[in-house]
């Protein structure tokens, strides 16, 4: 059997795996895709495997701010199997790639057969909550270059490349600050040769420099 690109999913016993292959259909997420809007009903749940996805939280109805990350570290959908069926955030496709759907009602019945993949799921759900009690404490006390340069990393490690399509618009939307604050953080560290820019797209070229340049929560949340 070929690898399986969700560590999630490859976590669990291979007989739980091979039970849920007839429920998973192959997708290819597409960059800016909108998976799910705040209260509204969670239709499928997603294991990207090298697609990446922000949740976003949003303030007076169109203001967005970044407050996860989901890779091919987990699912797209946690609420679900917390027994809740609308979503409290957007979910946005920030990294287009492949992954693995399920309906929601195969997903329901599975997660009620399936003690392992709760397991999972349960860990999977402490360690988005970790991330999102960081992000906050990041957003609102590290400054915009450590913040960036924390966020590249965080990216680099789903997605597993260190070049990616990415705007200052959508970077800005991200971190929660203006976009000229993302294009001074980005020109600084471009200057220092930790990245290299060009329109809508980002690569890192000293991977140890950026990882010095980001805050500790980098590694507080990779942990």
């Amino acid at each position: 059997m070929a690898a399986i690109p969700n560590s999630l999913l490859a976590a669990l016993p291979r007989k739980d795996y091979e039970r849920l292959l007839s429920g998973l259909v192959p997708v290819d997420l597409a960059f800016g895709d909108v998976l799910y809007e705040p209260g509204k009903p969670i239709r499928d749940v997603y294991f990207p495997g090298q697609s990446l996805v922000s949740l976003l939280t949003l303030v007076e109805g169109h203001l967005a701010l970044e407050v996860g990350l989901v890779g091919r570290d987990g699912m797209v959908g946690i609420p679900l199997a917390l027994g809740i069926d609308a979503s409290p955030v957007r979910a946005l496709v920030q990294g287009g790639g492949p992954a693995l759907r399920m309906n929601a009602a195969r997903f329901r019945k599975e997660l009620g057969k399936n003690p392992p993949l709760q397991r999972e799921l349960y860990r999977y759900v402490h360690a988005l909550m970790a991330q999102i009690s960081k992000t906050a404490g990041c957003n609102r006390f590290h400054v915009v270059q450590s913040r960036l340069a924390r966020w590249l990393l965080m990216t680099r490690d789903r997605v597993r490349s260190g070049e990616f399509r990415m705007t200052h618009q959508f970077l800005s939307h991200m971190l929660g600050v203006r976009r000229v604050g993302v294009t001074e953080a980005a020109s600084a560290l471009q200057r220092r040769k930790l990245i290299e820019y060009t329109r809508g797209s980002i690569r890192i070229l000293d991977h140890r420099g950026l990882q010095d340049a980001a805050c500790a929560c980098y590694e507080r949340i990779k942990d």
